[in-house]
Order: C-alpha cells, then structure tokens, then sequence
C-alpha cells in the first residue's frame, strides 16, 4: 500500500490532517486515543486491515487535534470539540454520508456521530468500546495511569501498551511505545484519555438509529466485554459479535476475525438498503418524475412546504446537491429495492 496524500482541514478543535485510501462507499475510521496518520500504518497488522477496508471502501483517516501531523497547538481536546472535528473532516473530505468504524475512545465519537447526525451516518460498526468512560476501572487506578503518563511519558507508553497488547514481546513494547510517543506529547496523550474516562455516552445510544454492530473480544485486556455488551443492549437493533482473543487493539493479536466480522456487516445485504424514509422514497420517485415541490405536494396531498423538507432531506441523506442527482439514485436502484430496509 503507498503512503497516502495528507490534506489539512481547519476545524473547531484545530488544524488536521486526513487522508483517503481506496474507493468506493466512504467508511471514516476512528482507531481510538493517539493516532499517526504515517506512523500507524507500520504497527502491527494495521496496514493489513486498512488494506482489508480500501478493497471495499474509499477509507477516510484522520489525525485527532493534537496528534500525528495535525496541529499540536493548543488543540481544544474536549469530547464535544473532537466530534465537531470529525464532522469537519468528512465535509472536507466531500463525505455527505458515511459509515462509521469506531475503536475504543473512537468508539464514543462514533456513538455521538451516528446519534448527533442520522442523516448522515448510515452504518456503525464500534469495536471494544464502553459507554461511560469511568466504567473503564475505578477511580483510584484512572487517576494514577493518567498521571504516569502525564509525568513521565516513557512509563506511561510502556504501560499502556501493556494495557493495550497482550503479553506483548520485546519488539511489541518497542514499537508501540515509539507510535505512542512519535503520535503525541505526554499532556495531549494524558488529556485525551482523561477526556475518555470522564465521557458517557450513555444517553445518546438510544437515540441512534443507524444499523449497528459491536464488536468485542471476549478477553478484551482494557475494555471489559461485559461494557460492550452493554452498549449493544442501549442501542435499538444492533447486534452483538464476541469475538475470540484477549488483546484491545482491533489490528493486533488475532486480527482477522475482527476485520471479517466489520466487512460482513458493513458490506452485507442490508448495507444496500435505502437511507430513505418510505415517504422520502416516494417523493425522490417523484423528483425523478419530473414533478416540482409544488406538483408532489400535490400529488401526495401535503403542504408545498412540506414537499420542500423531504426534497432538502433526501438530498442531504445521499450526498447530493441537485434534483438530478436524486433522479440519478432513483434510476439506479434495481428492480423493487424500494424503501427503506
């Protein structure tokens, strides 16, 4: 796989970088905590599995403010600032809607995505991932691995790939203690995950309407399976998959059924089923048609207004900025693929 091209976005949260490998449906990957857009692609099997996803989809990264090649200024690392950062990126990267791959601390950006834009996010896939932040380990223990890191970030790194890797070789702690370092500073790397232990998600899985799956292993070292399951059962629909292993890094370890399980949903059947709403569906029918607002209000016996928030809806659904365009996406769908599924 060649190094990507690095573009640079302004967001809410600071400057950052992004990349987009291969083509096809746009799938935005959140790897979690610290990332290096370069850099990660030589840790462990993540080239592997990144390679595995571009066969697929045209794969959008990003470097979080403050990490990697994005500008490590004076970021603002606060969760609210992150999730407006990641909207940046897609509409930088001319994403109108996207499917979601979320690990980890990525997990919980993934949720507020999917729940704070459902136009937008049309499937989610979160891996070793939790709700709330603080049911990560008590109090007591998150204090003291946030302030090893902080004070003496060479420690900190080796601890956390403990944390991270399971029982992980000489040249595992080598190379990923040096991503950790090359990836941010100690006060970023210490912020970010105090950011994640004081985060709860829990009010906004419910609200999320995107298909869904999580994925956890079973022994997961850092995120209890017990907290993956729970964030399955607050989200309507989605479908629970353990997964064998004990190691938190989804391109780690044993890696493979991780990225099989994500691309069996995220390409399976109902990956193909409409974002639309059956009204919806019926006034794209109608675009398509020819018909103005006026004639489908009409038609369907509804206000012209309200013929002019379905069109605006249906274009924001599938990304696309012209009545034309709509006609194209209707004309597309095969034979009695019809609504939504």
């Amino acid at each position: 796989m060649m190094l990507p091209a690095i573009r640079y976005c302004a967001t809410p949260a600071g400057k950052v970088a992004f990349s987009v490998t291969g083509a096809g449906p746009v799938l935005l990957v959140e790897s979690g905590w610290v990332t290096h857009l370069r850099r990660q692609l030589d840790l462990f099997s993540y080239r592997a599995f990144l390679a595995g996803l571009t066969g697929q989809f045209a794969v959008l990264r990003y470097d979080r403010p403050g990490c990697g090649l994005s500008d490590r200024e004076t970021p603002d690392l606060s969760f609210p600032a992150q999730v407006s950062a990641a909207i940046a990126v897609a509409d930088a990267a001319g994403a109108g809607q996207f499917a979601v791959f979320g690990a980890s601390q990525g997990g919980h950006l993934a949720a507020a995505l999917a729940a704070g834009h459902p136009d937008r996010v049309t499937a989610l896939a979160l891996y070793g991932t939790c709700a709330d932040g603080a049911a990560l380990a008590p109090p007591e223990v998150r204090d003291s691995i946030v302030g090893v890191g902080r004070a003496h970030w060479g420690l900190g790194s080796k601890m956390m790939t403990g944390i991270f890797v399971h029982e992980p070789s000489t040249q595992d702690v080598a190379a990923m203690t040096r991503f950790q370092r090359e990836s941010a500073d100690s006060g970023t790397a210490a912020s970010l995950l105090a950011e994640y232990y004081r985060t709860d998600v829990t009010p906004l899985l419910p609200a999320i309407t995107a298909r869904t799956v999580v994925l956890h292993r079973e022994a997961d070292t850092a995120t209890r399976f017990e907290l993956g399951r729970q964030v399955a059962a607050l989200i309507p629909g989605a479908e629970l998959i353990p997964l064998p292993g004990s190691g938190h890094l989804f391109y780690a370890n044993d890696w493979q059924p991780v990225l099989a399980a994500a691309l069996d949903f995220l390409t399976g059947p109902q990956a193909a089923a409409s974002p639309l709403t059956s009204r919806e569906f019926e006034v794209a029918e109608l675009v398509a048609a020819g018909l103005t607002n006026q004639a489908i209000a009409t038609r369907l016996g509804i206000a012209p207004r309200t013929a002019e928030s379905h069109a605006e809806n249906i274009r924001r659904k599938l990304g696309v900025r012209s009545r034309a365009q709509i006609a194209a996406w209707v004309t597309a769908r095969p034979p009695g693929s019809g609504q939504a599924g």
